[in-house]
């Protein structure tokens, strides 16, 4: 592998591992300085490798790059050095000099911290999205802009209003105590379920679906089970989620990257054994009495996943929607229960409960009604599909509208 190619590959992953490490060394309100430190040592290591090639260990070489200057910050800058490594020494059990720790245990507890320090609810969901892809994935600004369709400079001012809320509101870097991580696990599972949702039907233009998102969010999600206070049914219902939807990957997409509806997938294509990981998370997840919309939503992956039609599938899928508003109503949830309920109980029954949602602004919405009323009404339904297709964003999105209004004029016109 080329430097060029190297480098990339080594920001991905080894970039949160030293910025986790730095912070909980110098604590989140000197972020700026874990960054700075982190983003200095791939600089040099570009430069460096361009003179004299790619070192026999290129992670040793970074991690000994990224030691030496942050030792190098303590002994330049005396005012921070007295302010702080008092108290650095101090819980080192009064060592001489500083030690940047990069054990493999340190680099994982590190992580783990980092993301309940990144998923605090005082921080925009949407900010700790963009934080967690900044420092937890090693995204760089572009892939942030690209993934929320916005530009760069949004992205920068995002992160850094967020960094600045870590720093005053004096954030701890820290794994909430047992009798806190409840409560504190709510954030965190929300930011690790819209990432994944975001790679699982991209916003952006160029792709459907990204894959790196979505195991970025598996990755993140598997530190929470790895560890004993964080290892909770509702953590494994998420991972159980995660590992059903991620089981259809190849399935989802044709050879151009466009979206591939669930009832035309090719189920050989179904990973099987990320199906059987999502059956063991799963059953984890049943261990405790609270049943959270992971565990419904989890549910209705599961159903999905079969490759057997039982015939009380839809039934299943059904009620679990049914539960799934009770405890958290969402437009979208009723618009994905309404395709089950037309499963159930006919296209005719789910017309009349899709039109009482009324989601004007949405292209799903005017898609399913499209699909509802094909070979019901198929001038409405090409009404309908029509409607989406200028409300529809994304290339793929716009995609499967024309193809469905394509087949539609055809059948038309053959009738």
């Amino acid at each position: 592998m080329n430097k060029k190619e190297l480098i990339p590959q080594l920001f991905k992953t080894e970039y949160r591992k030293i910025i986790s490490v730095l912070c909980k060394l110098f604590g989140i309100v000197h972020i700026q300085i874990a960054e700075d430190i982190t983003n200095d040592t791939f600089l040099l290591a570009s430069e460096t490798w361009e003179l004299k090639g790619i070192p026999e260990n290129p992670t040793a070489w970074l991690y000994t790059v990224a030691k030496n200057k942050t030792k190098d910050y303590f002994k330049r800058h005396k005012t921070f050095s007295e302010k702080i490594v008092v108290d650095l020494k101090l819980n080192q059990n009064q060592s001489e000099e500083i030690e940047v720790d990069l054990s493999l245990q340190n680099i994982t507890d590190s992580q783990l911290q980092m993301i309940f320090t990144i998923c605090n609810p005082t921080i925009p969901a949407e900010a700790q999205i963009g934080l967690a892809l900044r420092i937890l994935c090693g995204f760089g600004i572009d892939e942030i802009a690209e993934a929320f369709l916005t530009n760069k400079e949004t992205i920068n001012k995002r992160l850094f209003r967020a960094k600045e809320k870590l720093r005053t509101e004096n954030i701890k870097f820290e794994l909430p105590s047992e009798k806190d991580v409840n409560s504190r696990l709510e954030t965190v599972l929300t930011t690790l379920y819209l990432l994944f949702n975001e790679g699982y039907h991209s916003t952006t233009q160029k792709t459907h679906l990204r894959k790196e998102l979505c195991l970025e969010a598996m990755r993140l999600n598997y530190f929470l089970i790895e560890n004993e206070t964080t290892n909770k049914p509702i953590v494994n219902a998420l991972m159980a989620l995660i590992c059903f939807h991620s089981s259809r990957f190849e399935a989802r997409t044709n050879q151009i990257g466009e979206p591939i509806l669930y009832d035309q997938q090719d189920k050989n294509l179904w990973n099987e054994e990320l199906i059987a990981k999502g059956n063991f998370y799963l059953i984890q997840s049943a261990k405790g009495n609270e049943i959270s919309k992971y565990h419904l939503e989890a549910n209705i992956a599961y159903w999905h996943s079969s490759k057997i039609e039982n015939p009380k599938k839809w039934d299943n899928i059904l009620q679990a929607y049914n539960q799934l508003l009770l405890i958290e109503y969402s437009p979208i949830t009723a618009l994905n229960r309404t395709y089950a309920l037309a499963q159930v109980k006919g296209k005719q029954t789910a017309i009349i409960e899709a039109e009482k949602l009324n989601l004007t602004d949405n292209h799903f919405y005017f898609s399913l009604l499209g699909y509802l009323h094909t070979d019901i009404d198929n001038a409405k339904a090409i009404k309908n599909f029509e409607t989406a297709l200028n409300l529809a964003k994304t290339n793929a999105d716009k995609s499967t509208i024309n193809k469905n209004l394509n087949d539609l004029t055809a059948k038309k016109k053959n009738s």
